[in-house]
């Protein structure tokens, strides 16, 4: 691991220990790699299927989770995903009246890949022990990104 670009060594924030155990089930390549695409498309899908359902749905559930991430006391995590609820959101909005059939489709296949890859791994989702893993899973991809470019989080 490149400790420059490491969370802050000898911190014992909750963000940190969610990454770590999320980590523990997301080790082998082909699985990371499938994590960095199938996430996002199914948090994508996730606010557009709740949109579809009622807009105000899916603006309460990505208020609730900006208010997750604002708990977990990271301002590098939290900008980062409060730039990709926004982009979620225009995406979303963009689909129009296709924003059911395309993200139902983004949904499925996103999650056929996602178990795929657990199958790779050997291991389960973390997301079945604890429901927030679903969001910890976002800030997984962006640690990914953050450790190659050496930023702290």
């Amino acid at each position: 691991m490149n400790t420059a670009a490491a969370p802050l060594a000898g911190t014992d924030r909750k963000v940190d220990r969610l990454l770590a155990h999320y980590g523990e089930s997301h080790r082998h390549p082909t699985n990371e790699a499938i994590h960095v695409f199938a996430i996002p498309a199914i948090m994508l899908s996730l606010v557009g299927l709740l949109y579809a359902l009622h807009p105000w749905v899916a603006y309460a559930f990505v208020a609730a989770s900006a208010v997750y991430y604002v708990t977990l006391r990271s301002p590098v995590f939290l900008l980062s995903m409060l730039g990709s609820i926004v982009l979620a959101l225009a995406l979303v909005h963009a689909m129009g009246d296709l924003v059911l059939p395309i993200c139902a489709t983004i949904f499925v296949v996103a999650w056929i890949f996602q178990f795929i890859g657990h199958k790779v791994e050997g291991r389960k989702p973390s997301f079945f022990e604890d429901i927030q893993y679903l969001w910890v899973g976002p800030l997984f991809v962006w640690s990914l990104l953050f450790r190659r470019l050496g930023v702290r989080w």
